[in-house]
């Protein structure tokens, strides 16, 4: 079985395309099975909180120190970023830098490299202040890639041919202002002046880029703002990217005006677009509060809705967070620590209608309702990346038990094998 699971992803691998890799890209015609594959290396300590795809070299990235290949007990140090090959699982010996603080963001980039951003000072004793961009075939920084970002952390990346996203709570890329949103040059690193989209008006107490996603046009972000460029834009907005400057798009909603919990100001969390770019879906946390409040919910917008927008459809876990959202075109993948979807009238209890889908689930993206798809997952923190391949889909945690079996912080659910593959 893992001979021909193998050749697969392999013939699989051969069809994605280089350069940077942005999400909400990959179409899938079916739901991925749920019996994870028994390849991925385990993480055996912290939290993974992105994964990226190069070609057939995943990479990822967290706040860890140790991992190991499956069916191996030999425990490799790794600093917060490891990488290993899609079709073996085999963890890359040559790939080793270190990061001297957790990972948040990863984005695939040209020519063998991966964009690295996160709350690290330093990558290999050198100075790198949140953002970098590394080779895969020996971890050692690419040379002209010289970005310059002050004042916070890189909490999200997303990028298309020479330009590169960058999202997080800083203050300042290279010698202009920028608050937690500017766009690089994806060669030099430089900060392109033309872009200058300004999230502002926080809940809390600083603006923050929480999740990004790009399509062909628009750049989706949502995070701890209320206004872009002075618009009002409660958390969530979209930036129309074909034009220069850049500007916001007239899309706008109020669904995510009204208050969680108090100890959720912001609580918009992960992002995703459809691969045809017609829509996107985002997932919250906030606390147990019932409908219509949006609080621990996966909701759908339609991209080209003009005006004030309201969801297509809301989904409810009553009561748990959501971190991550993957949409593939046959499913919408959802993952935080809940225990229930379908669940609008429960407050920390499964309310009328409700099903477990403990840790991770999959919602019809037409209905909004949970799938049947039920690998189940140790709930823990909860899933913070999803990555969706040609070959399934790539899961990132805090936990070891998925799908009912040992598979720590990292595992894979590949797409069913059809007869003639």
């Amino acid at each position: 079985m893992f001979a021909r699971t193998a050749s697969v992803l392999a013939a699989a691998i051969l069809l994605i395309p280089p350069g940077i890799a942005a999400a909400g890209t990959i179409k899938h015609s079916s739901v991925v099975s749920a019996d994870p594959v028994n390849t991925t290396p385990h993480v055996l300590d912290g939290i993974v909180n992105a994964i990226a795809l190069a070609g057939n070299t995943v990479i990822i990235g967290g706040s860890f120190g140790e991992v190991r290949d499956a069916g191996s007990t030999t425990i490799l140090e790794r600093d917060n970023i490891f990488a290993y090959d899609l079709t073996t699982g085999r963890i890359l010996p040559g790939f080793t830098p270190y990061l001297d603080r957790p990972v948040q963001a990863l984005a695939a980039g040209a020519g063998g490299t991966v964009y690295v951003g996160g709350s690290f000072t330093a990558i290999d004793d050198a100075q790198a202040p949140g953002l970098a961009r590394l080779r895969l075939s020996d971890g050692s920084r690419v040379p002209g890639f010289g970005p310059q970002i002050y004042g916070g952390t890189v909490t999200s990346l997303a990028g298309r041919g020479s330009h590169l996203y960058v999202g997080g709570d800083f203050t300042r890329a290279g010698r202009l202002s920028r608050t937690a949103l500017a766009r690089l040059d994806a060669v030099t690193g430089a900060v392109d002046p033309s872009f200058a989209i300004r999230p502002g008006s926080p809940r809390g107490s600083r603006t923050k880029v929480h999740a990004m996603s790009l399509t062909t046009d628009r750049l989706a972000v949502d995070g701890d703002f209320t206004t872009l460029d002075g618009l009002s834009r409660p958390q969530l907005g979209l930036i129309d990217v074909t034009v220069s400057p850049a500007k916001v798009d007239g899309w706008r909603t109020d669904a995510y005006a009204g208050k969680c919990k108090d100890d959720f100001p912001s609580y918009v969390r992960g992002l995703d677009f459809a691969p045809d770019g017609s829509y996107f879906v985002v997932v919250t946390t906030g606390g147990p509060l019932a409908a219509p409040k949006m609080c621990d919910t996966t909701a759908r917008f339609e991209t080209r809705s003009g005006g004030e927008v309201d969801p297509t459809w809301v989904n409810h876990t009553g009561g748990d967070s959501l971190y991550a959202v993957a949409a593939t075109g046959a499913a919408v993948y959802v993952g935080g620590h809940q225990r229930w979807l379908n669940n609008p009238r429960g407050r920390d209890s499964a309310g009328p209608g409700a099903v477990e889908r403990p840790g991770i689930g999959a919602i019809n993206p037409r209905t909004g309702k949970a799938l049947a798809w039920n690998p189940t997952r140790e709930r823990g923190i909860g899933v913070k990346a999803f990555l969706a391949h040609r070959g399934g889909l790539l899961v990132g945690s805090d936990t070891t038990q998925l799908g009912h079996e040992y598979h720590a912080r990292v595992g894979m659910f590949p797409l069913p094998i059809t007869p003639d593959s």
